[in-house]
């Protein structure tokens, strides 16, 4: 992260977050979106930095030990991944419609900076194919909770710029793909074959299709595969498998509801 795409960060999360901040009127009476900004705040000081709650100074920017200036500090004196793990914490935490407009901003500043990362859902993440996230996006958006749950989980581990967790994001992936039969099938048992048989009984596919998909959710499922217990034999995936991973599962989950709904059509 070089110095021009940190400033134009901090100018987005200024703009969006920071500048919703108002002192206390005249009459004691506080704004909406100042009491959401300390509430925001505190979250920070509770969950992140993790100091205590009663050690926050008044947010007022300007002052040089104001709770402002400190975390303008934190995020211009960090190392580049803390930037970024601010940034999502931000994502996180803040009220639905400011991260909604926060997340484009970013992303856009991401772009024209030929930055390697993109915040998809609500991680930051090393994929910059607007295919790729929107494939993710969707699958999230789409899905039912509990596929949402596998598939934010698996973003998160492959995401995580300290101690990337590439199996277990892989892991979790082929899980949500699972979970996505079950729910078009109805079983809680279901697997892979049995919400494909449901769906041939409208929809024909394509011999080489249908292995191909069959395929990939084997390639988690065998007797050396990602899945089961670690032995010699076992290949140690990387960060391009588990984004591949991620990226065609959620295209695959994609597929499976689209079909599904015109079956049901």
């Amino acid at each position: 992260m070089d110095d021009e795409l940190r400033n134009r960060l901090w100018s987005a999360l200024k703009l969006v977050l920071w500048d919703r901040w108002s002192p206390t009127g005249f009459y004691g009476g506080q704004s909406e979106d100042a009491k959401q900004i300390e509430l925001l705040v505190a979250k920070l000081w509770l969950h992140y930095f993790k100091e205590p709650v009663d050690t926050i100074p008044e947010f007022q920017p300007g002052y040089s030990s104001s709770a402002y200036n400190v975390i303008r500090t934190q995020f211009f004196e960090s190392e580049w991944w803390q930037a970024y793990d601010l940034i999502e914490f931000l994502i996180k935490n803040s009220p639905d419609n400011w991260s909604e407009s926060l997340k484009p901003f970013i992303n856009d500043l991401l772009e024209q900076e030929n930055a390697a990362y993109r915040v998809v859902g609500e991680e930051v993440a090393e994929i910059t194919s607007e295919y790729e996230s929107e494939s993710v996006e969707t699958a999230l958006s789409d899905s039912s909770p509990q596929v949402a749950t596998h598939l934010s989980r698996a973003l998160e581990l492959l995401s995580d710029r300290q101690q990337p967790d590439y199996r277990n994001s892989i892991k979790e992936s082929i899980s949500a793909v699972e979970s996505t039969c079950q729910k078009i099938s109805g079983n809680s048992g279901a697997t892979l074959n049995t919400a494909l048989l449901r769906i041939k009984e409208v929809h024909s596919f394509h011999p080489a299709f249908e292995q191909a998909l069959k395929k990939l959710y084997g390639y988690t499922s065998d007797t050396g595969g990602i899945r089961h217990a670690l032995t010699e034999q076992n290949f140690e995936p990387t960060y391009s498998d588990g984004k591949f991973m991620l990226v065609a599962c959620s295209a695959f989950i994609n597929f499976l509801w689209t079909k599904a709904s015109e079956l049901e059509a």
